[in-house]
């Protein structure tokens, strides 16, 4: 059987049982391709129990930089009996499963088409330590080192690792580098040419860092001005949370007094979240809560009152699998519509879509300032393949020129000249009026807060006419939104298109790797990057500009193409839904696969370089 050849170009999966201490020798591993200059793109594939159900750490390296997964295994580090069958059933043709081979296994076991490479590593553990927590935990590190040995993974890489990891602990770091050792020997002189990956050193990464969107979205909730966190602690959004207290605990103290200045509160439930960062933006703090979808829906009240009354708040959603308890651990882009419509009425919600940590910074910071320009809640849609999983990108960039977007605060010298001050009056005609923080003047500028119908004046008012005046001046805020928010990103192809694609988030650089895999074979694709909620016009006019557009999403029921035909007006004939979402990133071939399928049944071929599909 032809086996599989690639210099820094593979895709390695580690099946383990969760609580065996296998995560961090895993990243372990990964980070040392990074530290050789190949990137790399790691993703934590866990169940939400503490220990013994079955986890999976995929490895993608690729020296062209590709940060989505591509779909297929080149080698299964198959370490869990539970999960065998299946292990070994996504390996691609030509592939490697590496075994504990201590009680071997019958060929029935195995696949014709595959290649097996065996290390008694159970034999070699017990013959070593005595301890049974040790014989586990140092398993782990002995197939880091033949693995390491076999793909030609520079061994003083992986010993520096393994020295950062375990600095200050003596007792811990000299038998993890012996075990290294030992599974570098073994692979030495036992496994020589058994594998045809290998790792060689590029320089590839450049200034890139690698960083999760979760600790990327707490630097920018701090650089943006937030002072108040309150949250509840729920999967995959709590890692957020603890990261902003990090940061403000080196960045927010008083550096004389020792004093901090911010509020991180863990309430009792995601209700009272969202109640103490709607109360803090009332009172002008820049206030921001992180959840995911079970969180959203106990929220639902509070946003429509923070909606209504015209309150600042950001609520950033780390998506998950859903509906209900869903699958706590996995990912999904499942809260689109619950998000752009949460609580009942007539509402519409300002949505911001990062694709990665990069942006997650960027917009973790502009969506304080959306939400004061525009007196509402800002939701920043991220999930968890971006919040908790290490990715490459770009430095985050702060200028420490930039001013804080207060929006239209009337201040106590404005009132004193003689300003009218109507609490929800549109004087400038962007739907936008002027607000007041507690204290801005003893006896101007007060207003009465309510979630109940009101005049431009704040006062409580039922009358139809002051209803329908507010309900088409948030409207109208609405419209003005579309200014503000991030544009789309437009890829074009490199030759002319009939076919256009809209993703967004972290389906992006799985759309990319597709992007580049289609025009290979001759077809043509211009694609389209929504960063936010409302559309701007250059949505409509590029779907307008192409026979048919792909919506490529992570969910079951379109919920970004459902958007696109609510409030973008736009024929629902003209766009195709691309779904994936069986709670796993979505890859490369997924949409590769599932674009050329419908391309072929709308008749269209393929054609030769000079023209386009």
């Amino acid at each position: 059987m032809k086996r599989i050849e690639a210099v820094n170009d593979f895709v390695i999966k580690f099946a383990n049982v969760n609580g065996s201490g296998s995560a961090s020798a895993n990243e372990l591993f990964a980070k040392s391709f990074l530290r050789m200059g190949i990137p790399v793109s790691p993703r934590n594939i866990f169940p939400s129990n503490i220990q013994g159900l079955p986890t999976w750490y995929e490895v993608r390296v690729t020296e062209k930089g590709h940060l989505g997964r591509r779909g297929g295994v080149d080698l299964m580090v198959a370490m869990n009996p539970q999960t065998w069958a299946e292990d070994v059933k996504e390996l691609d043709p030509g592939g490697y499963l590496f075994y504990d081979n201590t009680k071997p296994l019958p060929q029935s076991r195995f696949r014709d088409d595959i290649h097996v490479i065996g290390m008694p590593l159970t034999e070699i553990c017990n013959a070593t330590y005595t301890d049974s927590r040790e014989r586990q935990l140092f398993k782990n590190i002995l197939y880091v080192g033949a693995l390491a040995g076999m793909m030609g993974v520079e061994p003083e890489v992986i010993a520096e690792l393994i020295g950062e990891q375990y600095k200050g602990k003596e007792k811990l770091l000299k038998p993890n580098l012996n075990a290294f050792k030992m599974g570098l020997d073994y692979a030495r002189n036992h496994l020589k040419d058994a594998m045809g990956l290998k790792a060689k050193r590029a320089y590839a990464v450049g200034d890139k860092i690698f960083i999760e969107g979760n600790a990327a979205a707490a630097l920018g909730c701090l650089y943006g001005g937030a002072t108040v966190c309150a949250w509840y602690p729920i999967t995959p959004s709590s890692s957020l949370a603890e990261a902003f207290q990090r940061s403000c605990s080196k960045l927010r103290v008083d550096k004389d007094s020792g004093k901090n200045k911010f509020a991180i509160i863990q309430a009792e439930d995601e209700l009272a979240s969202i109640g103490i960062v709607v109360g803090a933006g009332w009172n002008g703090a820049r206030a921001f809560t992180a959840t995911a979808g079970p969180g959203i829906s106990l929220m639902s009240e509070f946003i429509g009152l923070a909606y209504f009354a015209e309150i600042p708040a950001v609520i950033i959603d780390v998506q998950r699998g859903g509906p209900s308890t869903g699958m706590p651990t996995r990912t999904q882009q499942s809260d689109v519509m619950k998000c752009a419509y949460a609580s009942h009425g007539d509402t519409k919600h300002v949505l911001l879509f990062p694709e990665d940590p990069y942006e997650c910074f960027e917009m973790g910071a502009q969506a304080f300032d959306l939400a004061e320009r525009l007196q509402t809640p800002v939701f920043m849609m991220t999930d968890l393949d971006i919040g908790m999983n290490q990715r490459l990108c770009n430095p985050l960039v702060w200028d420490d020129a930039r001013r804080y977007d207060r929006g239209k605060l009337m201040t106590e010298k404005m009132l004193e000249a003689g300003m009218e001050f109507g609490r929800y009056l549109d004087v400038d005609g962007d739907g936008i009026p002027y607000r007041t923080l507690p204290g801005t003047h003893p006896t101007k500028g007060a207003y009465f807060t309510r979630g109940t119908s009101r005049n431009a004046y704040a006062a409580y008012s039922e009358a139809g006419p002051d209803y329908v005046y507010n309900m088409q001046r948030l409207l109208k805020k609405f419209e003005t939104a579309k200014t503000l928010v991030p544009k789309p990103v437009l890829t074009p192809s490199k030759e002319p298109a009939r076919f256009g694609c809209i993703y967004y988030g972290s389906t992006s650089p799985a759309m990319h790797e597709a992007l580049e895999s289609l025009s290979q074979n001759g077809i043509f694709v211009n694609a389209l990057r929504i960063r936010a909620f409302p559309f701007q016009d250059e949505i409509f006019d590029f779907v307008q500009s192409h026979s048919k557009v792909f919506v490529v999403e992570q969910n079951r029921d379109a919920q970004l193409k459902t958007l696109l035909v609510n409030d973008a007006g736009i024929n629902p004939a003209s766009l195709i839904s691309v779904l994936h979402y069986d709670g796993t990133p979505i890859t490369a071939r997924f949409i590769t696969e599932e674009i050329a399928q419908i391309v072929t049944a709308l008749n269209v071929r393929p054609i030769k370089k000079d023209k386009a599909a």
